[in-house]
Parts: C-alpha cells; structure tokens; sequence
C-alpha cells in the first residue's frame, strides 16, 4: 500500500503499532515525576533527529546521531529506577503466577497456612502498635525472599503472637530490622530491606516506611509497618503504602491479597 511518497505494509503498521504500546507504558512509568519531562524531552530530540536525517542534512545528523549517542546511556542511568520497575512488572508476570491449574496442586497447602497464621500476625501487630514499638512484618506471596532472609538472623521458628512481640521489644537484641514470613513460618528477624528513594516517595516518610515501600516494590509481598511514634498501622503493596489501616480490617486485607492475583488492597 502506498501513502503519498511511502510504500507502508502491514509490517510497518505493526511496528508503528507496538513501539506506540512501548512509549504508552514507558510515560505510564514515569509520567507524575521529573523523569517524565526528561522523557519527553529526549523523545522530542529523537523526533527532531529522524526529520533532518530525513532531509539529509549531514552535518545537524552527525551532530545529532552523536548526541543520541551519549543520550542514550544518561538516560540509563537517569531512568534507572523506572527500568527497574519495569523489569520487575514483567518478571511477575510469569507463567506460573497466571496458571491457575499450577497455583491449585502447588500453593493451597500453602495459602492455607498462611491465612491460619494471620490471626497470631494481627494480634501482634495490635499489641506492638499498643506498646508504640515500631515494627516492619513482611509476609511473602510468591516471590522468593531468601537474598532478603540471608541479612538477618535465620530462626525458621512456628509464627506466634509472643515470638513476634518479643522480637520487636525495644530490649531485644533483633528489634531492628524487618521480621520475614514465608510460607507460615517465620524465617529471619533483624533483615535489611531495599529502601525506596524515587523522586515520587513522600519526604515525610520515615526509614522504617520507606523499607517497607522499597521492599513492597522489589517483590510481592505485603509489608505491615507499625510507627514507633503514632503506634498507627500501615501497609506496603506493590510500591504503594496505605496508611493507618483500621484492626479489623487487616486481616482481611492481608488474605484478600495473599490468595488473589489482584491488587485490591488499593482500591
């Protein structure tokens, strides 16, 4: 088919098509922060280059291709935590998260006793957050967690109300740091988490709420974060925190999103 001076077939229309898709999700990452003017920024310069390198303009073209050139590594480095989101969002997206015939032979036994031990989580975060001990519980879906277990001290101990207010006592030795749960058994205390720093993270925040972001970020797993100075509970889902969230709700919220592949903790 032919469009005034160009020759376009159904492969070029798919092209067009996908890259479209591709610069879509890449605002979608970045639009609401600084990096997004510094994308539109480069895409405009981009655009600018295939127009004089199309009307043959040797010199500005070099300049140019020279300039994309070097452009392209600032903007690894520029847009660094946007690609590492993005590499994140396709890594969960896996064949085995999306089958549901798998999750059922592989994950009930432990779905369920996950949920079993939410109960003794609850109660404990209400304790802790009565005693205004701060407190950092992450509590895995799917993701392996061990890189994260390896910085603590490794327990593997039976999840429990008192283990895990003893744990974070401001006496106790493994106070600081993240508690780690995988599959109903409470596997480190005193883990170090990724801490978020995007430009989108609020200055306000605390260390022990960023962690809890960073970490909700990096894997899927839920994080309870309990303030040491209000005693209000708070939880970190896929780089989000939502704030003081109600006891009798918290239960809820952690099953719901332990057992669904949704994240309707947000909604």
């Amino acid at each position: 088919m032919r469009v005034g001076f160009l020759n376009v077939n159904w492969t070029d229309i798919l092209d067009v098509f996908l890259v479209s898709i591709l610069l879509y999700q890449i605002y979608f990452l970045v639009r609401g922060s600084i990096a997004s003017r510094v994308f539109l920024g480069y895409l405009f310069v981009y655009v600018f280059y295939l127009v004089v390198k199309g009307l043959g303009l040797g010199l500005l073209t070099a300049i140019l291709q020279y300039f994309m050139g070097v452009g392209a590594v600032a903007l690894i480095v520029i847009f660094q935590q946007e690609i590492r989101r993005f590499l994140l969002i396709i890594g969960k997206s896996t064949i085995y998260t999306n089958n549901e015939f798998l999750k059922k032979i592989l994950g009930s036994t432990v779905l369920d006793l996950k949920n079993k031990n939410l109960r003794e989580i609850v109660d404990a975060s209400k304790t802790i957050a009565s005693n205004f001990n701060g407190a950092l519980i992450v509590l895995n879906k799917r993701d392996d967690l061990g890189k994260f277990i390896e910085t603590g001290e490794l327990l593997d101990a039976r999840v429990s109300k008192p283990l895990i207010v003893s744990l974070f006592n401001q006496y106790s030795e493994l106070h600081d740091g993240a508690v780690v749960i995988v599959d109903g058994r409470l596997k480190a205390a005193r883990c170090v988490l990724p801490v978020a720093d995007g430009v989108d993270v609020p200055s306000s925040l605390g260390f022990r709420h960023r962690a809890a972001m960073g970490m909700s970020e990096a894997t899927d797993a839920v994080v309870i974060v309990i303030s040491e100075q209000t005693g209000k509970i708070s939880l970190a889902v896929e780089g989000e925190l939502l704030g003081n969230i109600p006891l009798a709700e918290l239960e809820n919220r952690l099953s719901e999103y332990l057992s669904s592949d949704v994240q309707r903790l947000v909604q």
